[in-house]
Protein backbone atom coordinates (compact mmCIF):
# COMPACT_ATOMS: atom_id res chain seq x y z
CA UNK A 1 0.00 0.00 0.00
CA UNK A 2 1.18 3.57 -0.61
CA UNK A 3 2.77 5.30 2.36
CA UNK A 4 0.49 7.88 3.89
CA UNK A 5 3.08 10.54 4.70
CA UNK A 6 6.15 11.98 3.01
CA UNK A 7 7.99 12.89 6.22
CA UNK A 8 9.58 9.80 7.78
CA UNK A 9 9.73 8.58 11.39
CA UNK A 10 12.93 7.27 13.00
CA UNK A 11 12.22 5.39 16.25
CA UNK A 12 14.87 4.39 18.79
CA UNK A 13 14.82 0.79 19.99
CA UNK A 14 15.52 0.25 23.69
CA UNK A 15 14.22 -1.69 26.70
CA UNK A 16 10.62 -0.56 26.07
CA UNK A 17 10.61 -1.64 22.44
CA UNK A 18 13.08 -4.50 21.96
CA UNK A 19 10.68 -7.42 21.62
CA UNK A 20 9.51 -8.73 18.27
CA UNK A 21 5.91 -7.95 19.16
CA UNK A 22 6.67 -4.35 20.09
CA UNK A 23 8.92 -3.69 17.08
CA UNK A 24 6.15 -5.01 14.81
CA UNK A 25 3.68 -2.70 16.52
CA UNK A 26 6.02 0.25 15.91
CA UNK A 27 6.29 -0.63 12.21
CA UNK A 28 2.52 -0.95 11.91
CA UNK A 29 2.11 2.39 13.74
CA UNK A 30 4.28 4.15 11.17
CA UNK A 31 7.99 3.78 11.95
CA UNK A 32 10.04 3.90 8.73
CA UNK A 33 13.45 3.45 10.36
CA UNK A 34 15.00 2.30 13.63
CA UNK A 35 17.88 3.79 15.57
CA UNK A 36 20.19 1.54 17.58
CA UNK A 37 21.82 3.67 20.27
CA UNK A 38 25.33 2.33 20.88
CA UNK A 39 25.64 4.43 24.03
CA UNK A 40 23.52 1.69 25.59
CA UNK A 41 23.13 -2.04 25.12
CA UNK A 42 25.53 -4.83 24.28
CA UNK A 43 26.56 -6.07 20.85
CA UNK A 44 24.51 -9.21 21.40
CA UNK A 45 21.42 -7.13 22.18
CA UNK A 46 21.90 -5.00 19.07
CA UNK A 47 22.38 -8.13 16.95
CA UNK A 48 19.17 -9.66 18.26
CA UNK A 49 17.23 -6.46 17.53
CA UNK A 50 18.80 -6.19 14.07
CA UNK A 51 17.69 -9.71 13.19
CA UNK A 52 14.15 -8.99 14.39
CA UNK A 53 13.87 -5.84 12.26
CA UNK A 54 15.24 -7.55 9.15
CA UNK A 55 12.93 -10.55 9.59
CA UNK A 56 9.85 -8.39 10.09
CA UNK A 57 10.76 -6.20 7.11
CA UNK A 58 11.02 -9.30 4.91
CA UNK A 59 7.71 -10.66 6.17
CA UNK A 60 5.98 -7.34 5.48
CA UNK A 61 7.77 -6.77 2.16
CA UNK A 62 9.19 -3.48 3.42
CA UNK A 63 12.61 -1.85 3.27
CA UNK A 64 13.12 -0.74 6.88
CA UNK A 65 16.16 1.46 7.54
CA UNK A 66 18.55 0.72 10.43
CA UNK A 67 20.73 3.49 11.89
CA UNK A 68 23.63 2.69 14.23
CA UNK A 69 24.20 5.75 16.41
CA UNK A 70 27.72 5.98 17.83
CA UNK A 71 28.33 7.24 21.37
CA UNK A 72 31.26 9.53 20.57
CA UNK A 73 33.50 11.10 23.24
CA UNK A 74 31.76 11.49 26.60
CA UNK A 75 33.26 14.21 28.77
CA UNK A 76 32.40 13.68 32.42
CA UNK A 77 33.63 14.70 35.87
CA UNK A 78 35.03 12.03 38.18
CA UNK A 79 33.64 10.71 41.45
CA UNK A 80 32.78 12.49 44.70
CA UNK A 81 33.40 11.07 48.18
CA UNK A 82 29.72 11.17 49.04
CA UNK A 83 28.43 10.66 45.52
CA UNK A 84 27.34 14.27 45.09
CA UNK A 85 27.90 17.85 46.27
CA UNK A 86 26.10 21.18 46.24
CA UNK A 87 27.87 24.02 44.42
CA UNK A 88 27.01 27.53 45.60
CA UNK A 89 26.97 30.53 43.29
CA UNK A 90 30.10 32.64 43.74
CA UNK A 91 32.31 29.96 45.29
CA UNK A 92 35.61 28.75 43.84
CA UNK A 93 35.75 25.24 42.40
CA UNK A 94 38.74 23.40 40.95
CA UNK A 95 38.83 20.83 38.16
CA UNK A 96 42.03 18.78 37.87
CA UNK A 97 43.67 15.56 36.72
CA UNK A 98 44.07 14.23 40.28
CA UNK A 99 42.17 10.93 40.54
CA UNK A 100 41.40 11.45 44.24
CA UNK A 101 37.70 11.52 45.15
CA UNK A 102 36.15 14.98 44.87
CA UNK A 103 34.47 17.23 47.43
CA UNK A 104 32.94 20.71 47.61
CA UNK A 105 36.23 22.32 46.58
CA UNK A 106 37.45 20.16 43.67
CA UNK A 107 36.86 17.14 41.45
CA UNK A 108 38.76 15.08 38.94
CA UNK A 109 38.21 15.88 35.27
CA UNK A 110 39.91 12.96 33.48
CA UNK A 111 40.32 14.64 30.11
CA UNK A 112 43.72 16.23 29.54
CA UNK A 113 42.50 17.51 26.17
CA UNK A 114 40.12 19.86 27.96
CA UNK A 115 42.94 21.49 29.93
CA UNK A 116 44.99 21.80 26.75
CA UNK A 117 42.19 23.74 25.07
CA UNK A 118 40.87 25.79 28.01
CA UNK A 119 41.64 29.50 28.33
CA UNK A 120 40.83 31.98 31.12
CA UNK A 121 37.49 33.62 30.45
CA UNK A 122 35.85 30.49 29.03
CA UNK A 123 32.76 28.90 30.59
CA UNK A 124 32.14 25.23 31.32
CA UNK A 125 28.67 23.72 31.60
CA UNK A 126 28.03 20.73 33.86
CA UNK A 127 25.03 18.45 34.36
CA UNK A 128 23.27 19.20 31.03
CA UNK A 129 23.99 22.90 31.34
CA UNK A 130 22.36 23.32 34.76
CA UNK A 131 25.68 24.39 36.33
CA UNK A 132 27.93 27.06 34.83
CA UNK A 133 31.57 27.58 35.80
CA UNK A 134 33.72 30.52 34.69
CA UNK A 135 37.43 29.76 34.22
CA UNK A 136 39.62 32.19 36.18
CA UNK A 137 42.98 30.54 35.61
CA UNK A 138 44.15 27.26 34.12
CA UNK A 139 47.13 25.23 32.95
CA UNK A 140 47.71 21.76 31.51
CA UNK A 141 46.68 20.02 34.74
CA UNK A 142 43.98 22.07 36.43
CA UNK A 143 41.49 24.93 36.17
CA UNK A 144 40.36 27.31 38.90
CA UNK A 145 36.77 28.39 38.30
CA UNK A 146 34.07 30.56 39.84
CA UNK A 147 30.58 29.07 40.09
CA UNK A 148 28.28 31.36 38.08
CA UNK A 149 25.20 29.13 38.42
CA UNK A 150 25.27 26.59 41.23
CA UNK A 151 23.28 23.50 42.07
CA UNK A 152 23.64 19.79 42.85
CA UNK A 153 26.44 17.90 41.08
CA UNK A 154 26.89 14.15 41.30
CA UNK A 155 29.57 11.76 40.09
CA UNK A 156 30.12 11.25 36.35
CA UNK A 157 27.92 14.13 35.22
CA UNK A 158 28.61 15.49 31.74
CA UNK A 159 30.77 18.47 30.85
CA UNK A 160 30.18 20.79 27.88
CA UNK A 161 32.50 23.49 26.55
CA UNK A 162 30.36 25.77 24.39
CA UNK A 163 33.05 27.87 22.74
CA UNK A 164 35.98 25.45 22.74
CA UNK A 165 37.07 23.20 19.88
CA UNK A 166 38.69 20.23 21.57
CA UNK A 167 41.76 18.47 20.11
CA UNK A 168 40.04 15.08 20.12
CA UNK A 169 38.63 12.85 17.42
CA UNK A 170 34.89 12.37 17.06
CA UNK A 171 35.57 8.63 16.90
CA UNK A 172 36.72 6.92 20.09
CA UNK A 173 38.19 3.44 20.40
CA UNK A 174 34.76 2.26 21.54
CA UNK A 175 33.24 3.82 18.43
CA UNK A 176 35.75 2.06 16.18
CA UNK A 177 34.80 -1.30 17.65
CA UNK A 178 31.10 -0.45 17.44
CA UNK A 179 31.42 0.70 13.81
CA UNK A 180 33.23 -2.51 12.88
CA UNK A 181 30.50 -4.56 14.54
CA UNK A 182 27.67 -2.52 13.00
CA UNK A 183 29.13 -2.81 9.51
CA UNK A 184 29.46 -6.57 9.88
CA UNK A 185 25.80 -6.69 10.90
CA UNK A 186 24.85 -4.76 7.77
CA UNK A 187 23.35 -1.53 9.13
CA UNK A 188 22.32 1.07 6.58
CA UNK A 189 23.57 4.25 8.23
CA UNK A 190 26.25 5.13 10.79
CA UNK A 191 25.39 8.18 12.88
CA UNK A 192 28.48 10.09 13.97
CA UNK A 193 28.39 11.96 17.29
CA UNK A 194 30.52 14.92 18.46
CA UNK A 195 31.24 16.28 14.98
CA UNK A 196 33.27 19.45 15.54
CA UNK A 197 34.64 20.00 12.05
CA UNK A 198 34.62 18.67 8.50
CA UNK A 199 37.77 16.65 9.18
CA UNK A 200 35.77 14.45 11.56
CA UNK A 201 33.55 13.34 8.65
CA UNK A 202 36.57 12.67 6.47
CA UNK A 203 38.04 10.47 9.21
CA UNK A 204 34.78 8.54 9.48
CA UNK A 205 34.64 8.04 5.72
CA UNK A 206 38.09 6.43 5.76
CA UNK A 207 36.82 3.89 8.30
CA UNK A 208 33.34 3.28 6.90
CA UNK A 209 33.99 3.62 3.18
CA UNK A 210 30.92 2.73 1.16
CA UNK A 211 29.75 -0.03 3.52
CA UNK A 212 27.19 2.35 5.04
CA UNK A 213 26.13 5.96 4.66
CA UNK A 214 27.11 8.60 7.21
CA UNK A 215 24.81 10.82 9.29
CA UNK A 216 26.66 13.72 10.91
CA UNK A 217 25.05 14.81 14.16
CA UNK A 218 25.28 18.57 14.61
CA UNK A 219 25.54 19.23 18.33
CA UNK A 220 28.64 21.46 18.60
CA UNK A 221 28.74 25.21 17.79
CA UNK A 222 32.04 24.74 15.95
CA UNK A 223 30.28 22.43 13.48
CA UNK A 224 27.94 25.27 12.51
CA UNK A 225 30.99 27.29 11.47
CA UNK A 226 31.76 24.61 8.85
CA UNK A 227 28.13 23.76 8.11
CA UNK A 228 28.20 23.74 4.31
CA UNK A 229 31.35 21.62 4.08
CA UNK A 230 30.12 19.12 6.67
CA UNK A 231 26.81 18.73 4.81
CA UNK A 232 28.56 18.13 1.50
CA UNK A 233 30.89 15.52 3.01
CA UNK A 234 28.03 13.71 4.79
CA UNK A 235 25.23 11.60 3.36
CA UNK A 236 22.68 13.00 5.83
CA UNK A 237 22.52 15.36 8.80
CA UNK A 238 20.91 15.10 12.23
CA UNK A 239 19.99 18.22 14.18
CA UNK A 240 20.89 16.94 17.67
CA UNK A 241 18.99 19.59 19.60
CA UNK A 242 19.82 18.20 23.06
CA UNK A 243 23.54 18.99 23.16
CA UNK A 244 23.08 21.86 20.71
CA UNK A 245 20.69 23.46 23.20
CA UNK A 246 23.26 23.07 25.98
CA UNK A 247 26.25 24.42 24.09
CA UNK A 248 24.40 27.23 22.27
CA UNK A 249 22.01 29.76 23.81
CA UNK A 250 18.79 27.78 23.89
CA UNK A 251 16.82 30.50 22.09
CA UNK A 252 19.08 30.08 19.05
CA UNK A 253 18.22 26.39 18.53
CA UNK A 254 15.02 26.99 16.48
CA UNK A 255 16.94 29.42 14.27
CA UNK A 256 19.78 26.95 13.80
CA UNK A 257 17.28 24.19 13.05
CA UNK A 258 15.76 26.19 10.20
CA UNK A 259 19.20 27.18 8.91
CA UNK A 260 20.40 23.56 8.88
CA UNK A 261 17.23 22.24 7.21
CA UNK A 262 17.49 24.90 4.51
CA UNK A 263 21.18 24.12 3.90
CA UNK A 264 20.49 20.38 3.66
CA UNK A 265 17.80 20.98 1.04
CA UNK A 266 20.21 23.19 -0.87
CA UNK A 267 22.71 20.34 -1.16
CA UNK A 268 20.15 17.53 -1.50
CA UNK A 269 20.96 15.80 1.79
CA UNK A 270 18.33 14.22 4.07
CA UNK A 271 17.96 15.98 7.43
CA UNK A 272 16.66 14.49 10.69
CA UNK A 273 15.24 16.57 13.56
CA UNK A 274 15.93 14.90 16.91
CA UNK A 275 15.60 15.22 20.68
CA UNK A 276 12.63 15.86 22.96
CA UNK A 277 10.06 15.95 20.17
CA UNK A 278 7.37 14.19 22.24
CA UNK A 279 9.30 14.08 25.53
CA UNK A 280 6.26 14.08 27.80
CA UNK A 281 5.07 10.83 26.18
CA UNK A 282 7.81 8.99 28.03
CA UNK A 283 5.38 8.97 30.94
CA UNK A 284 2.09 10.24 29.49
CA UNK A 285 -0.20 8.79 26.79
CA UNK A 286 -0.57 12.18 25.09
CA UNK A 287 1.93 14.97 24.36
CA UNK A 288 1.79 18.62 25.31
CA UNK A 289 0.41 21.19 22.86
CA UNK A 290 3.90 22.68 22.58
CA UNK A 291 5.37 19.32 21.56
CA UNK A 292 2.73 18.86 18.89
CA UNK A 293 3.61 22.31 17.53
CA UNK A 294 7.31 21.42 17.63
CA UNK A 295 6.83 18.31 15.49
CA UNK A 296 4.53 20.21 13.13
CA UNK A 297 7.11 22.99 12.75
CA UNK A 298 9.78 20.48 11.75
CA UNK A 299 7.43 19.07 9.11
CA UNK A 300 6.47 22.53 7.83
CA UNK A 301 10.19 23.37 7.63
CA UNK A 302 10.69 20.44 5.26
CA UNK A 303 12.61 17.99 7.44
CA UNK A 304 13.03 14.55 5.87
CA UNK A 305 12.68 12.68 9.16
CA UNK A 306 11.57 13.32 12.72
CA UNK A 307 13.05 11.17 15.46
CA UNK A 308 11.85 9.64 18.72
CA UNK A 309 14.49 8.87 21.36
CA UNK A 310 13.54 7.93 24.91
CA UNK A 311 9.87 8.07 23.93
CA UNK A 312 10.22 4.70 22.18
CA UNK A 313 13.43 3.41 23.78
CA UNK A 314 12.47 3.71 27.45
CA UNK A 315 9.01 5.25 27.58
CA UNK A 316 5.74 3.80 28.81
CA UNK A 317 3.92 4.53 25.52
CA UNK A 318 6.27 3.78 22.60
CA UNK A 319 3.59 2.71 20.12
CA UNK A 320 1.35 5.62 21.03
CA UNK A 321 4.28 8.01 20.49
CA UNK A 322 4.84 6.74 16.94
CA UNK A 323 1.11 6.87 16.20
CA UNK A 324 0.90 10.42 17.53
CA UNK A 325 3.86 11.53 15.44
CA UNK A 326 2.30 9.94 12.37
CA UNK A 327 -0.99 11.74 13.04
CA UNK A 328 0.76 15.10 13.41
CA UNK A 329 2.67 14.59 10.16
CA UNK A 330 -0.52 13.59 8.33
CA UNK A 331 -2.36 16.64 9.60
CA UNK A 332 0.39 19.00 8.43
CA UNK A 333 0.85 17.36 5.05
CA UNK A 334 -2.90 17.53 4.40
CA UNK A 335 -2.81 21.28 4.96
CA UNK A 336 -2.87 23.09 1.55
CA UNK A 337 -0.40 25.56 3.03
CA UNK A 338 2.19 22.79 3.45
CA UNK A 339 2.98 22.31 -0.23
CA UNK A 340 2.78 26.04 -0.84
CA UNK A 341 5.55 26.41 1.72
CA UNK A 342 7.53 23.57 0.16
CA UNK A 343 7.38 25.20 -3.26
CA UNK A 344 8.08 28.72 -2.02
CA UNK A 345 11.20 27.46 -0.26
CA UNK A 346 12.56 25.71 -3.36
CA UNK A 347 15.85 27.03 -4.64
CA UNK A 348 17.57 26.61 -7.97
CA UNK A 349 20.23 23.86 -7.84
CA UNK A 350 23.42 25.14 -6.22
CA UNK A 351 25.73 22.90 -8.25
CA UNK A 352 24.09 22.64 -11.64
CA UNK A 353 24.86 19.34 -13.34
CA UNK A 354 22.83 16.84 -15.31
CA UNK A 355 21.26 15.19 -12.24
CA UNK A 356 20.39 18.54 -10.60
CA UNK A 357 18.79 19.87 -13.77
CA UNK A 358 16.82 16.71 -14.52
CA UNK A 359 15.37 16.34 -11.02
CA UNK A 360 14.57 20.07 -10.80
CA UNK A 361 12.77 19.89 -14.15
CA UNK A 362 10.89 16.73 -13.11
CA UNK A 363 9.33 18.59 -10.20
CA UNK A 364 8.31 21.49 -12.47
CA UNK A 365 6.74 19.12 -15.00
CA UNK A 366 4.91 17.30 -12.21
CA UNK A 367 3.36 20.61 -11.15
CA UNK A 368 2.26 21.59 -14.67
CA UNK A 369 1.31 18.32 -16.40
CA UNK A 370 -2.22 17.11 -15.77
CA UNK A 371 -2.85 13.96 -13.72
CA UNK A 372 0.72 13.08 -12.72
CA UNK A 373 0.60 10.31 -10.12
CA UNK A 374 4.26 9.79 -9.17
CA UNK A 375 7.89 10.49 -9.98
CA UNK A 376 9.89 7.32 -10.61
CA UNK A 377 13.65 7.52 -10.08
CA UNK A 378 15.89 4.78 -11.43
CA UNK A 379 18.91 4.97 -9.16
CA UNK A 380 22.01 2.87 -8.55
CA UNK A 381 23.50 5.05 -5.81
CA UNK A 382 20.47 6.83 -4.34
CA UNK A 383 21.65 10.28 -5.43
CA UNK A 384 18.86 10.80 -7.97
CA UNK A 385 16.27 10.09 -5.29
CA UNK A 386 17.98 12.50 -2.89
CA UNK A 387 17.88 15.27 -5.49
CA UNK A 388 14.26 14.54 -6.39
CA UNK A 389 13.27 14.64 -2.71
CA UNK A 390 15.07 17.99 -2.37
CA UNK A 391 12.39 19.56 -4.58
CA UNK A 392 9.60 18.35 -2.25
CA UNK A 393 7.12 17.51 -5.05
CA UNK A 394 3.48 16.97 -4.15
CA UNK A 395 3.82 13.38 -5.37
CA UNK A 396 5.18 10.04 -4.20
CA UNK A 397 8.78 9.37 -5.20
CA UNK A 398 9.25 5.75 -6.28
CA UNK A 399 12.92 4.80 -6.10
CA UNK A 400 13.69 1.76 -8.25
CA UNK A 401 17.15 0.33 -7.64
CA UNK A 402 18.98 -2.91 -8.41
CA UNK A 403 20.65 -2.78 -4.99
CA UNK A 404 18.90 -3.96 -1.81
CA UNK A 405 21.31 -1.92 0.33
CA UNK A 406 20.35 1.29 -1.48
CA UNK A 407 16.64 0.47 -1.12
CA UNK A 408 17.05 0.00 2.63
CA UNK A 409 18.75 3.36 3.01
CA UNK A 410 15.74 5.29 1.69
CA UNK A 411 13.73 5.04 4.93
CA UNK A 412 14.91 8.48 6.09
CA UNK A 413 14.51 10.23 2.71
CA UNK A 414 11.48 12.50 2.32
CA UNK A 415 8.72 11.04 0.18
CA UNK A 416 10.76 8.09 -1.09
CA UNK A 417 9.33 4.60 -1.42
CA UNK A 418 11.95 2.09 -2.60
CA UNK A 419 11.65 -0.99 -4.79
CA UNK A 420 14.34 -3.48 -5.80
CA UNK A 421 14.25 -4.50 -9.46
CA UNK A 422 17.32 -5.70 -11.32
CA UNK A 423 15.60 -6.50 -14.62
CA UNK A 424 14.91 -2.85 -15.47
CA UNK A 425 18.64 -2.08 -15.32
CA UNK A 426 19.46 -4.77 -17.90
CA UNK A 427 17.54 -3.25 -20.79
CA UNK A 428 16.60 0.32 -21.60
CA UNK A 429 13.42 -0.95 -23.25
CA UNK A 430 12.09 -2.28 -19.94
CA UNK A 431 12.29 0.83 -17.79
CA UNK A 432 8.94 2.27 -18.90
CA UNK A 433 6.98 -0.97 -18.53
CA UNK A 434 8.49 -1.82 -15.14
CA UNK A 435 7.95 1.71 -13.79
CA UNK A 436 4.27 1.60 -14.80
CA UNK A 437 3.86 -1.91 -13.40
CA UNK A 438 5.34 -0.96 -10.01
CA UNK A 439 3.35 2.28 -9.78
CA UNK A 440 0.01 0.65 -10.66
CA UNK A 441 0.38 -2.61 -8.73
CA UNK A 442 1.37 -0.77 -5.56
CA UNK A 443 -1.53 1.68 -5.75
CA UNK A 444 0.45 4.82 -6.62
CA UNK A 445 -1.02 5.29 -10.10
CA UNK A 446 -3.94 4.16 -12.24
CA UNK A 447 -4.90 4.16 -15.90
CA UNK A 448 -5.51 7.64 -17.28
CA UNK A 449 -2.66 9.17 -15.27
CA UNK A 450 0.96 10.04 -16.03
CA UNK A 451 4.16 9.11 -14.27
CA UNK A 452 7.47 10.89 -14.69
CA UNK A 453 10.64 8.81 -15.01
CA UNK A 454 14.20 9.96 -14.37
CA UNK A 455 17.12 7.68 -15.14
CA UNK A 456 20.70 7.58 -16.29
CA UNK A 457 22.08 6.18 -19.49
CA UNK A 458 24.04 3.92 -19.64
CA UNK A 459 21.82 2.16 -17.10
CA UNK A 460 23.40 1.29 -13.77
CA UNK A 461 26.20 3.84 -14.01
CA UNK A 462 26.31 5.70 -10.71
CA UNK A 463 25.98 9.48 -10.66
CA UNK A 464 24.73 9.78 -14.26
CA UNK A 465 21.11 10.98 -14.29
CA UNK A 466 20.58 12.39 -17.77
CA UNK A 467 17.09 11.34 -18.85
CA UNK A 468 13.59 12.61 -18.10
CA UNK A 469 10.60 10.84 -19.58
CA UNK A 470 6.84 11.17 -19.15
CA UNK A 471 4.61 8.14 -19.53
CA UNK A 472 0.84 8.05 -19.99
CA UNK A 473 -0.85 4.97 -18.55
CA UNK A 474 -3.55 4.07 -21.07
CA UNK A 475 -7.06 3.29 -19.96
CA UNK A 476 -8.19 -0.22 -20.79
Amino acid sequence: MPQKTRTKILATIGPSSASKERIEQLIDAGADAFRFNFSHGTHDEHKERYNIVRKLAKEKNLHITIVADMQGPKLRVGEFKDGKIELKTGQKFILDLDKALGDETRVNLPHKEIFQALRPGEDLLLNDGNIRLHVDECDAKHAVTTVVVGGPLSSHKGVNLPNVKLPISAITEKDRKDIEFALKLGVDWISLSFVQQAEDVREARKIIGDKAWIISKLEKPSAIDELDEIIQLSDAIMVARGDLGVECPIQTVPVLQKRIVSACRKYGRPVIIATQMLESMIKAPTPTRAEVSDVATAVYDGADTVMLSAETAAGDYPVEAVSMMKNIISQVENDPLFYSLMQSSRKAPCCVGEADSITYAASDIAASLKDVAAIVTYTSSGLTTFLTARERPNLPILAITPDLEVARRMGIVWGAKSFVNKDSFKSFDKIEDIAVKIAVENGFAKPGQHIIITAGFPLGKKGRTNMLHTVYIPEK
